[in-house]
């Protein structure tokens, strides 16, 4: 076995498929460039942690759940407020994350509610905050299945090793009263000491439409606003399904242009 062969054995053992990878390219970049033991060192070094880095994203990404093609790239960045555009730099970079903090994201159908928050998270897992992201009934019915089977504390553990959970469209869902519990439950339990990102169509005045009771809707705001940071798509805001729809049909109704010779 020649010393490359030995050095990717050991590799393996040591559970350094980077390194095991990387050996051999940096042997003959060394050797070309004549290089020092200690650069020599810290390149295969940096590539290891570069690849695991990478594994790594790419693992948190699956996790999230993340829905297809819902990047800041393409996200209309114009449409937010000013206010909203002055703090971007710092939701991007996650700033609130480890203090727990929460952000509100409202407007009406089709504004862009649910493209900024999954555009946000996925800025989130690629530095490295485990995020996982949900339709609120789909929440719902995980935690009323584990409440069913007795496993609800063991749910929320699981819930708990995300550094950020969102929960979009939470306006939609007309909750019974099992379901307000759950909810609530689960909104208690990370006050303080995980992140929430909701997307809701309903201001808090009309959230009684959501948890039923006066009281629980109360003090499921007082758990959600505390440390929260609050972005309103504005009321003249169109929707930019129907502002897209519009363009296509614009588009499909216009003649197609004339490519013959003039005579």
């Amino acid at each position: 076995m020649n010393p490359l062969d030995t050095i990717a054995q050991h590799c393996q053992q040591l559970r350094l498929s980077g390194l095991a990878q990387t050996v051999p390219q940096a042997v003959a970049l060394a050797t070309q460039e004549a290089w020092s033991l200690e650069t020599f060192l810290s390149y295969v070094l940096e590539q290891e942690v570069s690849q695991r880095q990478h594994r790594r994203v790419e693992r948190l990404l699956r996790q999230a759940r993340l829905p297809p093609h819902k990047t800041l790239d393409q996200f209309d960045q114009d449409r937010l407020p000013l206010r909203v555009r002055r703090q971007m730099a710092g939701l991007i970079e996650g700033q609130f994350i480890p203090h727990a903090e929460n952000i509100l994201i409202f407007g009406q159908p089709g504004t862009g509610k649910t493209h900024l928050a999954a555009a946000l998270a996925y800025e989130w897992v690629h530095r490295d905050f485990p995020v996982l992201f949900m339709p609120t009934f789909k929440l719902v019915d995980t935690l009323l299945r584990a409440k069913r089977d007795y496993q609800l504390e063991a749910e929320l553990k699981r819930l708990d090793r995300f550094a950020v959970v969102v929960l979009d469209d939470i306006g939609y869902v007309q909750q019974s009263r099992d379901e307000m519990e759950v909810m609530f439950t689960f909104l208690a339990e990370r006050y303080e000491r995980r992140s929430v990102v909701i997307t809701s169509n309903l201001v808090f005045s009309q959230w009684n439409q959501i948890f039923k009771d006066p009281l629980t809707t109360a003090a499921a705001i007082d758990r959600v606003v505390h440390h929260s940071r609050i972005i309103e798509f504005g009321a003249d805001m169109g929707s930019v399904r129907a502002e897209q729809a519009a363009q296509r049909q614009l588009q499909l109704s216009q003649p197609p242009a004339d490519l013959s010779d003039p005579i």
